[in-house]
């Protein structure tokens, strides 16, 4: 049995206890901090000659986290939002470890006064409906993958599902009748239903139809019937993207991810009028704030509070309240 103080035992204890047990996580947040820890861990055996059991809760300090996470940019050639993702990871270790290793305290403080580093904010991209036609267009439906991918790429652009959440359909996730819908967990284990348009709903019902699967199978299988990845879904639109782009220039100028499909069902329905608090329940967002970036990308809307705007040349008229809302004013 190790010293409950020690640092691979604390770091068991983490993911066991608080992560899983007590907090429950999400199997991609439990991979994501995964992940960072093996990170971490191979990086300690290089430039700290241990290996990760014989590491030291010391050995993690700020110098050295400092030129971990400087490694994850400058080697690794990682962005500046997984630096931060990474970091977030360690911030919440120690924030364990504080409790738990209270003889550490003061280094678990320092650790976590390392702060997230700010990065510029790029608008979001997502596509034009004459991208988005190309795109659909490109999948050949004389073969098996291409009809899969058809139906992938169209409930993508129509339900704005995140990736994970395209993958993780099942084919009992998929509704027909009375009303057509699909079912799926986001994000905080939410379960949310998106509604379905009538082309979608004969594409996806000829795929399920050939598809033939048990309903707790993958709705969108690989070609051996296990679940696609992340790195499957991405190289299927990258070869699309790539037909797509024949027939449709403008294409070749953005880099195309499936979140981007995301963003162009919430750009499609702002541009139809939708309400952005109906938009953040359709995406499954915590919040309708977080909407607010497609107010931020969307060019056609500036341009139409542009035109509402008065010429400099024309005299400008100030708004003059009646008596009785200055009345009303004055006595708040």
């Amino acid at each position: 049995m190790k010293p409950a103080g020690t640092f691979p035992a604390l770091l068991e204890a983490y993911f066991v206890d608080r992560l899983m047990r007590q907090r429950q996580v999400s199997h991609h947040t439990l991979a994501s901090y995964r992940d960072t820890f093996c990170l971490v861990l191979e990086y300690a055996r290089r430039h700290l000659g241990k290996a990760p059991s014989g590491l030291v809760l010391p050995d993690l300090d700020t110098p050295f986290l400092g030129a971990f996470l400087d490694h994850l940019e400058h080697e690794r050639g990682n962005s500046t939002r997984s630096r931060n993702v990474r970091l977030a990871a360690i911030h919440s270790f120690f924030r364990y470890a504080a409790l738990h290793a209270p003889e550490h305290s003061a280094l678990a403080q320092r650790v976590l006064a390392i702060p997230s580093k700010r990065y510029l904010r790029r608008p979001i991209d997502f596509l034009t409906s004459v991208e988005v036609a190309a795109l659909l267009a490109a999948p050949d439906l004389k073969t098996w993958t291409g009809r899969r991918d058809r139906a992938l790429l169209l409930i993508a652009v129509q339900t704005g599902l995140r990736a994970s959440e395209l993958l993780g359909l099942r084919c009992e996730d998929i509704t027909f009748a009375p009303v057509a819908f699909v079912r799926c967990q986001g994000k905080g284990r939410k379960l949310r239903s998106t509604p379905l348009r009538k082309d979608t709903i004969a594409v996806l019902r000829a795929w399920l139809t050939e598809r033939h699967g048990q309903p707790s199978d993958p709705a969108f299988p690989t070609i051996n019937g296990t679940a696609l990845s992340h790195d499957g879904l991405q190289y299927l639109l990258n070869k699309h993207l790539a037909v797509a782009c024949r027939h449709c220039p403008s294409l070749t100028s953005k880099r195309v991810t499936p979140h981007v499909l995301r963003h162009t069902l919430a750009m499609d329905l702002l541009h139809h009028g939708v309400d952005r608090s109906v938009i953040a329940l359709w995406l499954g967002h915590e919040s309708a704030e977080t909407t607010a970036v497609y107010l931020q990308a969307d060019m056609k809307l500036k341009e139409q509070a542009l035109a509402k705007t008065n010429p400099a040349d024309v005299e400008m008229r100030r708004y003059k309240p009646d008596d009785q809302l200055l009345a009303f004013l004055k006595n708040l």
